[in-house]
């Protein structure tokens, strides 16, 4: 054996596969592997295609191993290529608690990516989810000529309270100005998403985020499937429940005019009604029963709007008492020119009702001129009410 391993000194020793993975796994320390293409070689064409042992002081084939080893680039994993490259937004978010208002101030943005039309006219878009796309959608001016733009704008959203920042998340994009889009349906440059539970209430709390690329789902089969329509749509429709909308009613008794004074002061997040994603709507109020009296009012019709503002105010003459038995309607509808109006969500006040609306109604009877406001989700179901 000694005389063997003397003679394969000057030449490389042959090992066949049985031995080389015997030597690999046989028991004893761990040695790392310096390069693994050692045990198994490339496939040069000049090169002889044996199967052999590093050897730690290499004098032959010098061409190959001083020849420099050309990597390919590494191809990117996911989206992380993009999401660096896409620029980063920063904004400020505000839970107005004692007013029911989330605010939303968009600062600036930093490193967007040039969008394929070579445009860098952008905006930022702001929805809350779920819910529906158009009636939380607001955005600022359209700011031009800059990859970092300033906008220094604040959008707010009323009729916003705890339970909505329990359940919501806001999405907000940077968006390129649609009137100088090549493509209708192009993509926003860049979106971000904040659940707003962790806000806290009546404390500003500022953000500098990465934008991302815009997440789409697939759409339900049961969905129409026509020609020209898109698989894959926005995460925007309401994932649980109903929702048709909320009002904010202001309240108050006046004792220098004896009678009821009921303010419409607007709507959020209105149920959408007409073909275009949108509403015409108006307030209808009715106080049951008012016999002899006028009991029926009608604000002015805002058009195309889910979040109207109307600020009227109607007067219902009467004693306190007397009103305290009555019941106050407030419906909110969507105008149609020619046919029927379509009904999007209603409110009773009364002192039988209850929650917040029992509180509200009792609360502006039991006090004289103090007015009182609150917000009120509007239910689905038409009231049936009778003379």
């Amino acid at each position: 054996m000694a005389g063997a391993a003397a003679g394969s000194r000057g030449r490389p020793q042959r090992v066949n596969m049985q031995e080389h993975m015997a030597i690999d796994v046989s028991p004893g320390p761990i040695r790392p592997i310096h390069l693994i293409s050692d045990y198994f070689p490339h496939f040069y064409p000049f090169a002889k295609h044996t199967l052999s042992a590093p050897d730690p002081h290499p004098a032959v084939i010098p061409a190959i191993r001083s020849a420099p080893r050309q990597r390919a680039d590494p191809e990117p994993e996911g989206d992380s290529d993009d999401s660096t490259a896409l620029g980063a937004l920063e904004f400020t978010l505000l839970f107005d608690a004692d007013n029911s208002a989330l605010h939303c101030t968009a600062h600036r943005a930093k490193g967007l990516k040039p969008p394929a039309s070579g445009s860098v006219d952008t905006y930022v878009k702001a929805n809350l989810l779920p819910g529906a796309s158009k009636a939380s959608q607001l955005r600022t001016r359209t700011v031009r000529g800059t990859r970092g733009p300033v906008w220094e704008e604040t959008l707010t959203y009323h009729g916003f309270t705890r339970q909505d920042a329990g359940r919501k998340t806001l999405r907000l994009c940077v968006c390129e100005d649609p009137r100088l889009r090549r493509r209708r349906g192009a993509p926003p440059l860049g979106e971000l998403r904040v659940p707003l539970r962790k806000l806290v209430p009546n404390r500003a709390r500022s953000f500098d985020v990465c934008l991302e690329k815009r997440k789409l789902t697939k759409r339900p089969e049961s969905l129409d499937t026509a020609r020209g329509m898109c698989l894959y749509e926005e995460e925007e429709t309401e994932a649980a429940g109903d929702e048709r909308g909320r009002i904010l009613l202001s309240l108050c008794y006046s004792s220098r005019q004896g009678g009821l004074l009921v303010g419409v002061l607007r709507c959020a997040h209105l149920a959408p009604m007409d073909a275009n994603g949108y509403s015409d709507p108006f307030v209808r109020l009715f106080l049951h029963p008012n016999v002899g009296k006028r009991r029926k009012y009608k604000t002015s019709v805002r058009k195309k709007t889910l979040n109207p503002e109307f600020n009227e105010e109607f007067f219902y003459a009467g004693p306190r008492e007397e009103l305290a038995q009555k019941t106050l309607l407030v419906s909110v509808w969507d105008y149609d020119l020619g046919t029927a109006d379509d009904f999007i969500g209603g409110v009773r006040l009364s002192s039988h009702a209850s929650g917040e609306r029992q509180r509200h109604w009792c609360e502006c009877l039991g006090r004289s001129d103090c007015r009182l406001e609150l917000w009120h989700p509007l239910d689905g179901a038409p009231p049936q009410l009778s003379d």
